[in-house]
C-alpha cells in the first residue's frame, strides 16, 4: 500500500520532526573568490562546511574560491555548499565571511543590514569602505578580535602560531644569497658562531618564532613593553633566551649585530605605539633581514612597506626586507583548517542567537569583534586611525 509523504511525517516522532524542522535553512552564508594575488586563505573549509550545511544552512561559494589552497569546487560541492559563478550571488547572503577587507565593489554588492567578516588589515581597508557599511546600517566584524570564552583570542592564537613557524622558514630563505642575503644558514653548526635571531614582541608569534629558532641552533633575543610577557616567555624557552624590556642603547646594540629581525607588536588592543626608525635600520648589517608581521597595523620599522605575497621583498640600506599583511597565507591550506575549526562552531552560535545582532549582544567575546554594529562605528582605536567618531557598543546594546 503506497502511503503520502503527510501520512508518512504524522508517523514521526515528535522529536525527529523537530530535528527536521531545524535543519531548515536559517542562514545564508557567502564565501567570495579571494585576490590571489593578495590573498589564498578562506574562512571555511570543505569540512566546515559539511559542520554548518548539516545544520540546515545554506553555504554559498563562488567557483575557484578553493584553488590557492588545493580545494576544487567539487569537494566544496559534495561537502555540501551552492557553487554559484558570480560574486552578487555570494555576496547577497546574510552573512560573508571573507579574509581581506571588504572593498568598496564588494561592498555595494550587499544588502542593507548583512554581516560581514574579515581580518581586519588596516593597511588594506579605506576610510570610504567604513563609511559605507556605516551608511548601509550593516554589521562588521574583525577576525583578530574576537575573544573566547576564556577571554583569548582564537582567530590570532591559531594564526599567530602559524606566523611564528613560518617567518623562520622565510627567514631562512632570505638568508641565503639566491634571495639577497649573506649565505647564512639560519641556526648553527660545530666550530662556527650561530646567526643572531632578534624578535620584537613576546606574544604567542614570538615565543614559536623563537622556539623554532633556538631548535635550529640560533642565538636569540626578545624585546617587549611587557615585562611579564618577557618573564613568561624566559619561564618557557629557559635562560638560553635572552630577554629584555625596549631600552634604546640595549635594542641599538642588538639591531646592529643581529641576522634577522623579526617584529610582531600588535597596536589595534591598544598596546603601546613602538617603531624602529630608519636611522636604526641603516645600523644594521648589509645583508641582515627584517621580516615585519605587524605592517597590517602600520609595522615596526619605519623602513616597512605593506607588499603582496607576490612581490614581498625589498632592500632598503642593504637590509632584505619581508613585509607582508598574511604571512600565514604561505601555508594557506593550513591556516584555512585552522580557521575553519574555530568559524563553523561561531556560525552555528550566530544560528541559535537567531542574527548576528543578537549574538552581538549576548556573547561579550564576540561583541568584542564588533567594530561596526548597525551601521554604526564601535570600535575607539579604529575610529582614531580614521578619523572618524565611534561609540561604546555597551550604550548601543542597553537599548537593543
Amino acid at each position: 500500500m503506497k502511503i503520502d509523504t503527510t501520512s508518512q511525517r504524522s508517523l514521526f516522532p515528535e522529536e525527529c520532526l523537530l530535528r527536521e524542522l531545524a535543519r531548515q535553512p536559517r542562514l545564508s552564508i557567502g564565501i567570495p573568490r579571494e585576490n590571489a594575488e593578495i590573498e589564498t586563505r578562506l574562512a571555511l573549509t570543505p569540512e566546515g562546511v559539511a559542520i554548518v550545511a548539516e545544520e540546515g544552512h545554506s553555504v554559498y561559494v563562488q567557483r575557484g574560491a578553493g584553488e590557492p589552497m588545493s580545494y576544487s569546487d567539487l569537494q566544496y560541492s559534495e561537502a555540501g555548499a551552492y557553487m554559484v559563478d558570480s560574486a552578487p550571488d555570494v555576496f547577497s547572503a546574510d552573512l560573508v565571511l571573507k579574509i581581506t577587507p571588504p572593498t568598496l565593489q564588494e561592498l555595494s554588492l550587499m544588502h542593507d543590514r548583512s554581516s560581514v567578516f574579515s581580518m581586519l588589515q588596516l593597511s588594506n581597508m579605506s576610510p570610504e569602505a567604513i563609511h559605507l557599511m556605516m551608511k548601509k546600517k550593516m554589521n562588521a566584524i574583525a577576525y583578530e578580535l574576537i575573544k573566547d570564552e576564556q577571554k583569548a583570542f582564537p582567530v590570532m592564537t591559531s594564526i599567530s602560531e602559524i606566523e611564528g613557524n613560518t617567518a623562520i622558514g622565510v627567514a631562512a630563505e632570505l638568508m641565503s644569497v639566491e634571495r639577497g642575503g649573506k649565505g647564512l644558514l639560519l641556526g648553527g653548526v660545530a666550530g662556527i658562531s650561530p646567526t643572531e635571531v632578534l624578535i620584537l614582541g613576546a606574544g604567542i608569534t614570538g615565543t614559536v618564532a623563537a622556539r623554532s629558532a633556538l631548535a635550529l641552533g640560533a642565538q636569540v633575543k626578545i624585546f617587549d613593553h611587557d615585562i611579564n610577557k618577557l618573564r613568561k616567555i624566559q619561564h618557557y624557552l629557559g635562560q638560553q633566551v635572552f630577554t629584555s624590556v625596549i631600552h634604546p642603547s640595549v635594542l641599538f646594540k642588538a639591531l646592529a649585530s643581529a641576522d634577522a629581525v623579526i617584529g610582531n607588536l600588535r597596536y589595534i588592543n591598544g598596546s603601546e605605539r613602538f617603531m624602529v626608525s630608519e636611522d636604526l635600520v641603516k645600523t644594521m648589517k648589509p645583508g641582515a633581514v627584517i621580516i615585519d608581521l605587524s605592517v597590517d597595523q602600520g609595522g615596526c620599522f619605519e623602513t616597512s612597506e605593506c607588499r603582496t605575497l607576490r612581490n614581498p621583498v625589498y632592500q632598503k640600506f642593504g637590509v632584505v626586507h619581508y613585509c607582508v599583511p598574511n604571512i600565514s597565507a604561505r601555508v594557506a591550506r593550513t591556516t584555512s583548517m585552522a580557521l575553519s575549526n574555530i568559524f563553523a562552531p561561531i556560525i552555528l552560535k550566530i544560528a541559535n542567537s537567531g542574527s548576528v545582532k543578537l549574538a552581538i549582544s549576548e556573547s561579550s567575546g564576540f561583541r568584542n569583534g564588533a567594530y561596526i554594529f548597525g551601521g554604526i562605528l564601535v570600535n575607539r582605536l579604529i575610529g582614531n586611525y580614521y578619523s572618524i567618531n565611534s561609540n561604546d557598543i555597551g550604550l548601543l546594546l542597553a537599548d537593543y
